[in-house]
């Protein structure tokens, strides 16, 4: 028994001192005694050996302890410690990460920035104006070469912003504008001047630099040259130099920019000019400029009154040489159309259309302008002629001033109000002859609908002598005819029969004719007018309109539907056939068909005031 619980205390909880805590020293003392006490009934000296052996037991637990409390603070200190430098790893691993991120993020800037300039490298097509030689002695008078420089870039920035055209236009700068200087380590080459070496090596920039010079007499003598610029000097009086600078610019730009240039001659009058030029400058311009070039010698060309034909197929020389130059396409419909080809002129449209994979599509919407008026297309025509204006610094690019183009449209939707602002609001130029003539032409047009048939007269006979300049014919054909039936309606039969008989082969001009034949009473002879009309080209509404309100007139109802249904089909943004067409089935008692007719007519001509009209009766009709 003895022996078994010796061993069992020995063995036992006497070999795990780390779980003992103070009570535990005090139960070992007792229990130690009450194991002595009871050994020593049966042995004393085993009791004291008993005795003497726990208290050394008892004594080594206090030590451990003593052992267990030091070790328990120093590793909570280390702990701590562990902890500490856990953090400090911690926040060093993201300080690691994000300047890791950082230098990621700067090479991308970098490579970035790299691909940037090396893609502008490549692409770059600008003028770049260096700074001229100027001597010294000028320079008391404020003449350096930055500001003679200066003033030649000026009058670039000038011909460029003055030039209409669709033509690509370069970037126009100087050599000494301001950069960010980041310097290249260890070279001390900034950004900048990499740019402009990468320019120079890959690039299509032209760089043209210059001297002033004082000569023998007192005056000045400016020379410009440059990159594919030959050199040229330029003379004047010493207080000249302004007007140096305006023909050495003129010459850098000619050089330059042919393309431009030559439109820039044609914008401003210089037509015979233009034709020199173009002649001249196509087979020495780049490729790229010569559609440009063919396409202003024809402008220009009917301008002056030249051929038609030729300058047709200038324009689809311009077409072959660039398929997807849209402006030709409408030019040459233009061309057709002024040859009385109207039905041609549509086709031409058409192939723009495919050509530019649809409409809207690759082709700018105020290239359809031509094909618009033909069909009566007025609501997509108007929009184009304002976003091309807006576009454009008020310009355009078409060849006329945009203001009276708008103001046709305008009263061709019956909107008088909003054609008369167009007029007042477009800016004269006396270089600009469609200005005048147009004017005359719409208020013409809006008296006539206003039932003054005097002023309308009156505004039609200004207008046919505008219309004999070359440039205002050439730009809108066809349009003289409408003087004929203004004078007829005035009293003057034998003007309009003068002015439809200069008119030429015209739908308007057959049509017109209709009714003036018919007004005279000569129906079997308005009828066959208005054959012809619809013979000329049977793909526009026009003719098909006047003679379904012919027939309107002369009670045939059903048969001026069907003609009207013809027109609608040919022109279905027109509101004209769709009101005339509702006036027919308000007659025959079909006021909700009728109704219908009217409400989509209001939705191309929304401010037409007989239109609303008409539309209110049939509603009452139709409740």
């Amino acid at each position: 028994m003895a022996e078994g619980l010796l061993g069992r205390i020995l063995g036992g909880e006497a070999e795990k001192p780390e779980v003992e805590a103070p009570e535990a020293l005090a139960g070992a003392e007792a229990f130690a005694a009450a194991v002595a006490a009871r050994l020593s009934a049966s042995d004393p000296e085993v009791a004291r050996d008993t005795s003497a052996f726990l208290k050394e037991q008892t004594q080594l637990l206090k030590v451990q302890k003593e052992h267990l409390e030091d070790e328990h603070a120093l590793r909570l200190a280390h702990l701590r410690n562990q902890l500490g430098e856990e953090n400090v790893r911690r926040f060093g691993l993201r300080l690691r990460v994000g300047f890791q991120l950082f230098l990621a993020l700067v090479a991308t800037v970098i490579g970035v920035g790299g691909a940037v300039m090396l893609r502008d490298a490549f692409t770059s097509r600008s003028v770049v104006v260096e700074a001229f030689d100027a001597p010294l002695a000028l320079a008391a008078r404020g003449v350096t070469g930055k500001v003679v420089a200066g003033g030649v870039l000026d009058e670039l920035n000038r011909l460029q912003a003055a030039t209409k055209s669709s033509a690509a236009k370069r970037n126009l700068s100087n050599a000494w504008a301001s950069e960010v200087k980041l310097a290249v380590p260890e070279t001390g080459i900034s950004l900048g001047e990499i740019s402009r070496l990468l320019k120079a090596r890959f690039g299509h920039d032209l760089h043209i630099d210059g001297d002033l010079v004082e000569t023998p007499t007192g005056g000045l003598a400016l020379t410009v040259r440059g990159d594919g610029v030959q050199s040229k000097t330029f003379t004047g009086a010493a207080g000249e130099l302004n007007k140096l600078t305006t023909v050495a610019a003129e010459y850098v730009y000619a050089e330059s920019q042919p393309a431009l240039w030559a439109t820039y001659l044609g914008n401003t009058g210089r037509n015979e000019d233009a034709i020199a030029f173009c002649r001249a400058a196509f087979a020495r311009a780049d490729k790229a400029d010569r559609p440009y070039l063919l396409n202003t010698w024809a402008i220009a060309l009917q301008n002056t009154g030249g051929s038609p034909r030729e300058a047709l197929e200038l324009y689809r020389a311009a077409l072959k040489r660039k398929p997807d130059f849209w402006v030709a396409y409408n030019n040459v419909m233009n061309a057709l159309w002024g040859l009385g080809d109207e039905e041609g002129a549509w086709r031409a449209g058409e192939d723009l259309r495919k050509a530019a994979g649809g409409r809207p599509g690759r082709a700018p919407e105020t290239y359809y302008q031509n094909w618009d008026v033909l069909t009566w297309n007025l609501g997509p025509f108007l929009d184009a002629l304002v976003a091309d204006a807006d576009s454009n610094a008020g310009l355009g690019t078409a060849a006329g001033s945009p203001g009276p183009a708008i103001a046709d449209v305008e009263a061709r939707l019956h909107d008088p109000a909003a054609a008369e602002l167009a007029l007042q609001t477009t800016k004269a130029d006396p270089k600009d002859p469609t200005i005048a003539a147009m004017t005359h032409f719409v208020r013409g047009r809006l008296a006539a609908e206003a039932n003054d048939a005097g002023q309308a007269a009156t505004e039609m006979e200004a207008f046919a002598t505008a219309y004999t300049d070359p440039i205002v014919s050439s730009n809108i054909p066809g349009y003289n005819c409408w003087v004929g039936p203004a004078e007829e309606a005035a009293g003057h039969a034998g003007k309009a029969d003068a002015a439809l008989a200069a008119g030429g082969h015209f739908v308007d001009c057959y049509r017109f004719r209709g009714d003036i034949l018919d007004h005279r009473g000569d129906w079997p002879g308005a009828q066959k007018a208005y054959a012809d009309s619809v013979a000329l080209a049977p793909d526009l509404p026009a003719g098909y309109y006047s003679w379904g309100v012919a027939l309107a007139r002369h009670g045939d109802l059903k048969g001026a539907e069907t003609k009207l249904k013809d027109a609608n089909q040919r022109g279905p943004h027109w509101a004209d056939p769709l009101k005339a067409w509702g006036d027919v089935l308000a007659k025959l008692g079909q006021s909700k068909d009728a109704l219908a007719k009217y409400d989509e007519a209001l939705k191309y001509a929304p401010n037409w005031a007989a239109l609303k009209e008409a539309r209110e009766a049939a509603a009452k009709h139709a409740a």
